[in-house]
């Protein structure tokens, strides 16, 4: 056997950011090798980010991603780290002529090994997915190389992130060709519900493929996605060895017993993918000798956060990179002494902290006292930054120039109040987040223009009985530092907000129940409806009420037009409204109910 110290660098790269991405890969090879790395392996498309979408129909782009990765070895050698090999993701192109249905260029999701100053091997994804969340074969194509480096004795082969989660592929190749370890390069998206899958998926490919297998994840927030890390380290039965935290950047660095290669020199060949395709092995030497008999260090194993921590994580997470990735250097909201405004502020204050938090309590002639009282109670409890506008003069003023009645009326005041946290973004660089929760959004409960009026939605994926769990959760943790980066002393939100009935109190007496059914028999309708797309005869089987299936798939689907124009946010659910979900606005389309 021999033995090899590998590095997994579970960093948070910026899509874009070509020289700040390869400026922290060099930061953390530097850290891998002070600490006797042998192998450093980031994350999938680390040197351009992930995803890049519409960029990488852009041949500029390509070019300066293939540059950078040249450059990029020969500045590991100038810095005194080309004796470690770096495996890294990067856009690569294919040599392939333009024809109609390719991706424009022949992008390649790759992976390069640098080392000694230069790129020794390439490899590209060979599975593309195009489901859910992806569209890979609008951007990519797929590649048709498997790497086997030899390195200190040991076979290591290189497959990237969807070649493991299908059949056959490289993986299958890896179990014929032989290898002592299989590396991975992931960007794989954090939803709620998958359990534990990835364990099991990555002991599953290193029993297939006879090795032992480093998977390691991107973290950090992009858009709509949250990735969350979770790097992990299988022996070649499938055990656990090492397990990166989640929601953070870590070097995972884990030494591995593994079998020295036997036989197979430099060179190419073909092999049959057991997919319908043949992949093109090809062998590398970097070093023949194993490394000398050295003490390993003891593996490191994470402990998994519980359901409720991972969501929670994984707002905080979007929303600090969001507003830090896009140099907003503070945040504002409306804050009513509800539940979701008071969550939303909470998420917030964790991600960039207090002081760089704008709350603005705006209440209307229909404000009861107690919101007031909470809102201000929120505020005293996490130290923000508040001040008051009372909206009912403005919201007179708009009545004596314009005749409003019933829910026009009440819709104005949401939209006076869209208008002041807009002037203030404008005023001061805030960015605006808004408050609605995935229930509200799912059934039109919100107001184009008005509560809808922002740049980033914390909870836009979140629905309205999970707001109060997380809730009653994160109060559950005041006082533990370090969970968080502000550890409040006292639970950050007003138990009154949690407890008492909500209402959008804009007219008197104003309750949510008024117009939607109980939240806990709608959110068990819309996950039937919006996460597995049952139709209304399906929803009647899975035990709903008939008459409010029709009633609640009448509100969603007319409501698709409002969710189109809502802004983005982190994408927490096997379906979010935005990338996943992706319906027409002009759709004549009726469920049935007979």
């Amino acid at each position: 056997m021999a033995q090899l110290r590998i590095a997994l660098a579970q960093s948070n790269p910026s899509v874009g950011a070509l020289p700040a991405n390869a400026d922290r890969l060099v930061e953390w090879t530097r850290r891998a090798a002070d600490r006797g790395a042998h192998l450093v392996v980031f994350p999938e498309m680390f040197l351009t980010g992930y995803p890049v979408e519409d960029l990488v129909l852009r041949t500029s782009f390509v070019e300066a991603s293939i540059a950078a990765a040249g450059s990029l070895a020969e500045r590991l050698a100038a810095e005194g780290l080309g004796e470690t090999p770096v495996v890294v993701g990067y856009v690569d192109r294919a040599n392939l002529a333009p024809r109609v249905g390719q991706p424009k260029g022949a992008p390649l999701d790759a992976a390069a090994v640098l080392h000694r100053g230069r790129v020794v091997a390439r490899t590209a994804k060979h599975h593309l997915p195009n489901y859910g969340v992806f569209d890979e074969y609008r951007y990519f194509v797929r590649g048709d190389r498997l790497p086997i480096l030899r390195l200190h004795g040991v076979d290591v082969a290189i497959a990237v992130c969807e070649d493991l989660w299908q059949e056959g592929g490289p993986v299958a190749v890896v179990a014929k060709a032989g290898a002592g370890l299989l590396v991975v390069p992931n960007a794989s998206p954090y939803e709620r519900g998958k359990e534990d899958v990835r364990l099991a998926l990555v002991s599953r490919r290193a029993r297939e493929a006879g090795c032992a297998l480093a998977y390691v994840n991107q973290v950090g927030g992009q858009d709509e996605l949250v990735f969350d890390g979770d790097s992990i380290v299988v022996s070649a039965s499938g055990e656990l060895v090492a397990r990166a935290a989640q929601f953070t950047e870590e070097l995972l660095v884990t030494d591995l017993e593994l079998p020295e290669a036997r036989s197979g020199g430099p060179g190419t060949f073909e092999v049959d993918a057991g997919d319908g395709t043949v992949i093109t092995v090809e062998r590398l030497e970097l070093s023949s000798s194993p490394v000398q008999p050295y003490e390993p260090r003891d593996p490191s194993v994470a402990t998994r956060l519980d359901d409720l921590a991972e969501v929670y994580s994984a707002l905080v997470l979007a929303v600090r990179d969001y507003a830090v990735k896009n140099g907003f250097p503070s945040v504002v909201l409306g804050l009513s002494g509800g539940i979701d405004s008071a969550l939303t502020a909470t998420i917030a204050s964790d991600a960039i902290g207090p002081d760089r938090v704008h709350v603005v309590l705006m209440p209307s002639r229909y404000s009861s006292e107690h919101s007031l009282t909470d809102a201000r109670e929120l505020v005293d409890r996490q130290g923000v930054n508040a001040q008051t506008v009372p909206i009912g003069d403005i919201v007179s003023a708009f009545e004596k120039e314009v005749s409003l009645s019933g829910l026009a009326a009440e819709n104005l005041q949401a939209r006076v109040r869209g208008m002041i946290l807009m002037g203030l973004s404008n005023q001061h660089g805030h960015l605006v987040l808004t408050t609605g929760n995935k229930s509200e959004l799912a059934t039109g409960y919100s107001t184009l223009y008005g509560d809808s009026a922002g740049g980033f939605a914390p909870i836009k994926d979140v629905p309205k009985t999970l707001v109060w769990e997380l809730s009653r959760w994160r109060n559950a943790q005041a006082g533990e530092e370090g969970a968080f980066l502000h550890g409040f002393a006292r639970p950050p939100i007003p138990e009154n907000s949690i407890d008492k009935e909500p209402s959008a109190e804009l007219r008197p007496g104003q309750r949510d129940i008024d117009s939607l059914p109980e939240y806990g028999v709608l959110d068990r309708l819309l996950d039937d409806y919006v996460e597995k797309d049952m139709g209304s005869a399906e929803l009647i089987a899975a035990g709903h009420d008939p008459a409010l299936v029709a009633r609640v798939i009448r509100l969603v689907d007319l409501a698709e037009y409002k969710r189109r124009q809502y802004p983005p946010g982190p994408k927490i659910t096997p379906k979010n409204f935005g990338r996943d979900r992706r319906l027409p606005i002009t759709n004549l389309w009726r469920e049935t109910t007979a």
